[in-house]
């Protein structure tokens, strides 16, 4: 039997959703946590892959196990046992042929920045000491979506067979002291929203025209961009799944 669960994870304390050699991570912390309470080996497989210190408002996982447990007893145990940066919101069955990751439609991030100190705020937001030209911002990020090939705005990988991303929506919000950069595709380039995130930034602060980002795009050249935006102001937001599944 195949399960979906939806979490909710701060990310600070942990090296990314993946198992890692070299920390702790929330798919370990969430295989030990399952495996106990349902009493046989469990090991969940993630909608994608958060980076270290990297926010989930919402992230999906599966699991398939034969053991029978009972749902909302099982939902009400994980939550007592589970870390208090780490909450699920709730189990249920689905057919074998759903998969957290492949069966995504969508994926939704935002990033959330502020030019106003708040300690209260530390870890979850990204704070810039620089008044930034939003309306230049907001120029340079109604192109993204004229492009589908992101090579220059990631990470190098190994596995990466192509840089083909459909950006579905690119928009800026302004809510309080924050400026939220909200972001929504098939699918997302390994390290991806935190360097456009950072290019942006560049943008902002003066140091990069509006056309100057437009061809960082076309050169598909990672060196030309910004460096990447820190981690902590980063959310997986949403991810949504089709209808018929």
């Amino acid at each position: 039997m195949r399960y979906f669960a939806e979490i909710s994870y701060k990310g600070t304390a942990y090296c990314g959703w993946q198992i890692q050699p070299n920390g702790v991570s929330v798919q370990s912390v969430m295989n030990h946590c399952l495996s106990t309470l349902i009493g046989s080996p469990i090991y969940v497989v993630g909608c994608g892959r958060t980076d270290s210190g990297v926010h989930a408002m919402k992230f999906i996982l599966h699991f398939d196990t034969e053991t029978e447990f009972d749902l909302e007893r099982t939902l009400f145990k994980l939550n007592r046992m589970l870390p208090m940066d780490i909450a699920i919101r709730t189990i249920y069955p689905v057919s074998k042929e759903m998969h957290a990751r492949f069966s995504a439609r969508s994926r939704t991030y935002r990033y959330y920045i502020t030019i106003e100190k708040n300690p209260l705020e530390l870890g979850f937001v990204t704070l810039i000491f620089q008044d930034l030209n939003i309306e230049r911002m907001k120029e340079a990020a109604r192109i993204i979506p004229e492009y589908n090939d992101f090579e220059a705005l990631s990470k190098a990988s190994d596995d990466q067979k192509h840089h083909l991303v459909n950006i579905e929506e690119v928009r800026f919000i302004k809510k309080g002291s924050h400026l939220i950069f909200h972001i929504r595709a098939n699918r997302f380039l390994r390290g991806m929203i935190r360097i456009i995130m950072g290019t942006l930034i560049q943008v902002g602060k003066g140091k990069m025209t509006v056309e100057e980002f437009r061809s960082v795009i076309e050169s598909k050249d990672r060196k030309r961009a910004g460096a990447a935006a820190q981690a902590q102001g980063l959310y997986l937001w949403d991810i949504s799944y089709p209808a018929d599944l």
